[in-house]
């Protein structure tokens, strides 16, 4: 059976790390690399952390290269040795014992797939989904497909999805290689979506598995809905849209990416963080012509038609409405478990 090298970035983890490596420790399939790459300097966490996993390989940057940036530097530290598959997980991501096992399986059952998705639960209740793949709108919206839904039962057989969440993902390395990994200009969030959106136009395909059970925190270093969050995630938003929507989809659905655009902004604005996310899109617009230089080179190595693409996308007219809807209801339920708590 293939090797895997499972590879987990860190920054600001705290005892999170420690009950991620722990949970590799108890992988059924051991036959993997473990490579923690440390946005930051060597400290005491990083000892202890290591203690749940001894076999893993602690590589500190010195420096904060973010998720991207951390995660390619792995990614080239395996290039050339005995390792098929890229194994992505978060520190704050705990996976079931059998997860490796059932994401191996999936190579094995589905060879026309070159990378595969897990299936998210919220950590500390898992009968609330956190995510099942990520799904990509004609506007430019992205979002993960079943997050916050009660029906735990529900998304249980292998399907196709736009690409997988990076907290908890495997992806075949020469797949991953063969499109230049992810865009270290993104820093982080959203990046991962790019990433499936670049190795679908080069003809690879995903598939959620169902069976690869991960327990996931999510925003534990960076906050959920924090400024940090919002400004990276809406500015790449834009960028995604410019580098890798197909012509033809380009023009047709501009007018939705537009008015997604301008929506966002009056969100934000209404939640108090009108400056932040004006500066994301500023900084997007500022960053448009770096964006169209890496588009020619995108869409000139392009393998699928248009039509396929958009296939696999989220058409509907409703579903931006439906999403700030549902993130506003479970912000609700948020709070009500915290003031209860």
């Amino acid at each position: 059976m293939s090797k895997i090298a499972v590879i987990i970035v860190s920054w600001n983890s705290g005892t999170l790390l420690r009950k991620c490596l722990s949970s590799l420790q108890k992988q059924t399939f051991q036959e993997f690399r473990t490579i923690v790459i440390h946005n930051g300097e060597f400290d005491d966490s990083l000892v202890s952390a290591q203690s749940a996993l001894e076999s893993a390989e602690i590589i500190c940057l010195g420096e904060n290269k973010g998720f991207a940036g951390g995660n390619n530097v792995a990614a080239q530290l395996v290039k050339d040795k005995e390792c098929d598959w890229i194994a992505l997980l978060n520190p704050d991501a705990f996976p079931e014992p059998d997860w490796l096992d059932n994401l191996l399986k999936a190579t094995i059952n589905y060879p026309e797939y070159s990378f595969f998705g897990s299936r998210l639960v919220v950590a500390n209740n898992p009968k609330l989904l956190d995510g099942v793949g990520d799904a990509y709108h004609t506007s430019g919206l992205v979002w993960r497909r079943g997050h916050g839904s009660t029906a735990i039962d529900s998304y249980a057989e292998p399907e196709e999805i736009f690409s997988p969440c990076a907290a908890a993902a495997l992806y075949h390395k020469d797949a991953f290689l063969d499109v230049g990994g992810f865009d270290e200009d993104y820093f982080c969030y959203v990046e991962d979506v790019d990433l499936g959106f670049r190795m679908r136009l080069a003809g690879y395909r995903c598939l959620y598995v169902p069976d690869a059970v991960v327990a996931h925190v999510g925003s534990a270093s960076t906050g959920q809905h924090s400024d940090f969050s919002v400004y990276h995630g809406h500015r790449n938003i834009v960028w995604t849209y410019i580098k890798n929507m197909p012509s033809v989809l380009f023009w047709i659905y501009l007018p939705q990416h537009l008015i997604l655009n301008i929506s966002s902004i009056i969100w934000f604005a209404l939640l108090g963080q009108g400056r932040v996310i004006l500066n994301a899109k500023i900084d997007a617009i500022k960053g448009i012509p770096a964006m169209l230089k890496k588009r020619k080179a995108i869409q000139r190595t392009r393998k699928v038609k248009s039509l396929d693409i958009r296939g696999i996308m989220d058409k509907g007219l409703l579903a931006p409405l439906e999403l700030f809807r549902l993130r506003n209801k479970i912000a609700n339920f948020v709070n009500k478990v915290v003031i209860s708590g």
